[in-house]
């Protein structure tokens, strides 16, 4: 590590959630992915999956179902269960937001208040619901980076979204597209690394016991641990 780099401040990395859906399209897996506008500060003209920074408002807003017990076991080895709900909402807001696809079942308190960030989402008639989601890896940016993410990847089936894709000009080129397909893709590189996974993470029983694979690096070595 250079000296100018010694010096400067690490960014303490901001919680971050993505959802990965996918489709089975014949005997090939599909992804849903956009590319980043080349304006972004992170990971511009790159393609990745919908997500984002988790907001003050996930953590207040309701969900329609709870998290499956291993999925809230799994966030809680890095988290207290709050926090675990609200990035949970963050990757469903996010992808709601940047594709127009919404992760919901029916309000459970339908009339209710819920925070403005979420009023577009509840008009439809739908809370969050979190039990089809899975998470599958963490990734923390590494330091010295001028943006620094603690993301969770969530996965789900695109049979649970509901609505049509329309971009909101975050994500361009929005499209399904066959992992073998993106693979070929300008990526970051841990899209590439879920990419290259895809296949198993969704051939695992969502249910069952699993770990969560967590990519870091530490002492300029990168880490893959199992959490």
């Amino acid at each position: 590590m250079s000296e100018p780099e010694k010096k400067k401040r690490v960014l303490r990395p901001r919680d971050a959630a993505t959802l990965i859906l996918y489709r089975q399209a014949g005997r090939q897996v599909e992804v849903l992915m956009g590319e980043r506008h080349g304006g972004h500060a992170f990971m511009p003209n790159r393609y990745v999956f919908p997500g984002g920074r988790v907001d003050p408002t996930d953590h207040r807003v309701r969900s329609a179902t709870p998290l499956k017990p291993i999925v809230a076991a799994n966030l809680a080895k890095a988290c207290g269960i709050a926090r675990a709900r609200a990035l949970a909402n963050a990757a469903i807001r996010e992808t709601f937001e940047e594709t127009g696809l919404l992760i919901g079942k029916p309000d459970p308190a339908p009339g209710a208040a819920v925070p403005a960030a979420w009023q577009s989402f509840f008009a439809t008639g739908l809370a969050p619901t979190h039990e089809v989601l899975d998470y599958v890896v963490r990734a923390i940016t590494p330091p010295f980076r001028p943006r620094r993410f603690n993301a969770r990847f969530f996965i789900a089936d695109a049979a649970h979204a509901q609505g049509t894709i329309k971009g909101s000009g975050e994500l361009l080129d929005l499209r399904w597209i066959a992992v073998e397909e993106a693979l070929k893709l300008e990526l970051p590189g841990i899209t590439e690394i879920v990419l290259q996974q895809i296949n198993a993470l969704i051939a695992r029983p969502q249910s069952g016991p699993h770990g969560v694979t967590l990519y870091r690096m530490r002492y300029g070595k990168r880490l893959v641990v199992q959490e």
